[in-house]
């Protein structure tokens, strides 16, 4: 592999590797991001191997694992190149005939997607809905690339914006290309990049650093863990432009140790890109030298805040520090460091590709480009969502997400991780953007999205995310370490039947304490799950102190199964799946819940056949009385 010493030589082994390229040779790529891998595409691909091996066809047809396409729980996902044929859940056993049928220019109909509601079978994947809607600029390119091969990058156009920079602008004309683009940092406080970049530049004292940070720690979020997965190269050369524009000469990328494949494809990719001098000394004969470094973290969610990463890079224990002087100034090692995340550096080269002028018709006037979601919970089509800046919360979760799972009835949805907020349905048409969310009490925070339906109760959802946030909090700091632990106390007694009148006002205090006394991020926005759900849905918190009821049905202690006798069938359905054995009853028999053993799992209740519907979950009401009534009644059947 030779070093390329201008950019003329990058030019000329792009229309290289382009010219030994057929666009209208066969190509199979099998999704191999961690969902994917996680559900059996790793078979599917080595079945793909063997059958074209058997075939004769290895030296006709291509093959190539590549990342993270979004459609998560549809996967292994199979995409058949050219013509772009889409097959979800493809297992090893489907391969011969996936073959077979793609050499006669034929479609395997059970394997393609299928609307829910029109029953209508889409081939192209570019026409189903969940992709249809979205705009996949950042996102769009790992369904076609390995991620272990350079060259695929550089096809597409990759390492372009790179030479453009290095060799055409200046590094203020880089920076101020960012500022008139209007990019803001996609990891949660969609802080101005430029500034943050300019503050750096200028900011006295050498080394500069600058940093990736990939310690997504939030539940349900793995957008910067696809994209690092599948396309590192994109990453790698939005911060080599980055590190051009602020004077550095040294990088970091944080990858959280949960992520090994990352790890592994941004080592492969700093490797190729040093022997192809893309990295290193004196890049494409620019003069400009630029290093970088994987740094492995622990996998604490403190360590993803900016301060406690460049402690745990240098070694130290991963918890903030004081903000009396911003890392923009005195970072890594008290030297100037610029941390942005995944997403914000592979931004990069499409602004400087494109220009400022493109990027920033994308989106709304506050909050530019697209930004990639991961849409979870009780929604239809669940996975990695890209949509520019300013779609409606209804569109994101409706047309692209299919809408609520199970027919239920939309009650809210979380954004921005367990510090953000949860926003009802009053508001599904508010625009998704950093700054219309702040003002319904939420965030954007780095793009988790989690929907939830009427079974879910919003008393019980905020304690999950304080829970959450009380294990990760550092303890540095008193207000966050005893605050969040007391609000979870709260929280739990109040789900347990034991809540009081002043535990509303003392939740409200207690938020409003974490926000100004914190010493980080993680305590000032603690409180927003618990502050939203008193906001849109204090009824149920009223009911669980006033009434010792849980109207979703959900809290354990203020609910019990109940067996109606007139509805029972004997069926005996129900005892045999209970895990504790606590249903009485014989063949023939009526049978009964014995209440002091009850778990509540619910097991008896997902199991009754819906056309006996015996099983109901009570919550409020006197149950033991119910229980002695159906003693009485218990009888033989005839």
């Amino acid at each position: 592999m030779p070093k390329l010493k201008s950019a003329l030589e990058l030019e000329e082994l792009r229309e290289g590797i382009v010219s030994k390229r057929d666009p209208s040779r066969l190509c199979f790529t099998v999704c191999s991001g961690t969902a994917c891998l996680a559900i059996g595409s790793q078979p599917t691909f080595a079945a793909f191997e063997k059958e074209l091996e058997k075939q004769g066809l290895k030296d006709r047809v291509d093959l190539k694992p590549t990342g993270c396409p979004g459609f998560c729980e549809q996967g292994p996902i199979v995409v058949v190149y050219p013509q772009e044929i889409c097959y979800l859940h493809v297992q090893p056993e489907d391969v011969a005939e996936i073959i077979s049928q793609s050499m006669k220019g034929q479609i395997v109909e059970r394997l393609l997607y299928v609307d829910p509601v029109t029953g209508k079978a889409t081939s192209r994947e570019s026409d189903i809905p969940f992709y249809l809607y979205q705009k996949r600029l950042i996102l769009g390119n790992n369904r076609l690339i390995d991620a272990t091969k350079i060259e695929d990058y550089i096809a597409l156009g990759g390492y372009k914006a790179l030479p453009k920079a290095l060799f055409d602008m200046t590094p203020e004309q880089v920076l101020a290309e960012i500022e008139k683009a209007n990019l803001r940092g996609r990891g949660g406080g969609g802080f101005p990049t430029a500034r943050k970049w300019k503050s750096t530049r200028d900011a006295p004292g050498e080394p500069k650093y600058v940093i990736v940070n990939c310690d997504e720690g939030d539940p349900g979020a793995f957008m910067n863990r696809a994209l690092m997965e599948g396309n590192p190269h994109s990453v790698l050369e939005g911060l080599t432009i980055g590190a051009y524009a602020m004077g550095s000469h040294e990088g970091f990328i944080y990858v959280r140790q949960e992520y090994p494949l990352a790890a592994e494809n941004i080592a492969i990719a700093i490797k190729q890109a040093e022997d192809y001098g893309l990295l290193g000394k004196n890049i494409l004969g620019s003069g400009f030298d630029f290093i970088v470094k994987v740094h492995k973290g622990a996998g604490a969610f403190i360590s993803g805040e900016s301060s406690a990463l460049m402690n745990a890079i240098e070694g130290k224990v991963g918890e903030p520090r004081p903000k009396y002087i911003h890392t923009a100034e005195k970072g890594l090692w008290d030297k100037p460091s610029c941390l942005n995340n995944v997403e914000t550096w592979a931004d990069v080269p499409f602004i400087i590709n494109n220009g400022a002028e493109w990027f920033a018709s994308i989106g709304t006037e506050g909050s530019k480009g697209t930004k990639i979601f991961s849409l979870v919970g009780k929604v239809n089509n669940t996975g990695l969502v890209e949509v520019p800046l300013g779609t409606s919360l209804r569109d994101i979760i409706y047309r692209i997400g299919g809408g609520v799972s199970g027919n239920k009835k939309f009650k809210a949805v979380q954004t921005g991780g367990p510090s953000g907020g949860c926003i009802p349905e009053q508001y599904l048409d508010s625009p998704v953007d950093f700054d219309e969310l702040t003002k319904l009490g939420a965030m954007m925070g780095s793009g988790g999205m989690i929907v939830t339906d009427e079974d879910t109760c919003m008393v019980d959802f905020a304690k999950y995310f304080v829970h959450f946030l009380s294990e990760e909090s550092c303890g540095k700091c008193v207000p966050c370490r005893e605050g969040i632990s007391h609000m979870l106390d709260i929280l739990t007694r109040i789900t347990e039947g034991k809540g009081q009148a002043t535990d509303v006002q003392l939740l409200e205090d207690l938020a409003r304490m974490l926000k100004e006394a914190s010493l980080c991020a993680l305590g000032q926005t603690a409180a927003n799950p618990v502050l939203t759900t008193l906001r849109y849905f204090r009824p149920e918190y009223d009911a669980h102190i006033n009434e010792k009821r849980c109207p979703a049905g959900v809290c354990k202690d203020l609910i019990a199964f109940y067996i109606e006798p007139d509805k029972c069938q004997a069926c005996l359905i129900c005892a045999r799946n209970c895990p504790v054995d606590a249903i009485n009853g014989g063949k023939n028999l009526i049978h009964v819940i014995d209440q002091s053993r009850c778990i509540k799992c619910g097991t008896c209740f997902d199991v009754c056949p819906p056309r006996f519907g015996a099983i109901k979950k009570i919550s409020g009401e006197p149950v033991p009385a119910l229980i002695l009534e159906q003693d009485r009644v218990i009888q033989r059947k005839s």
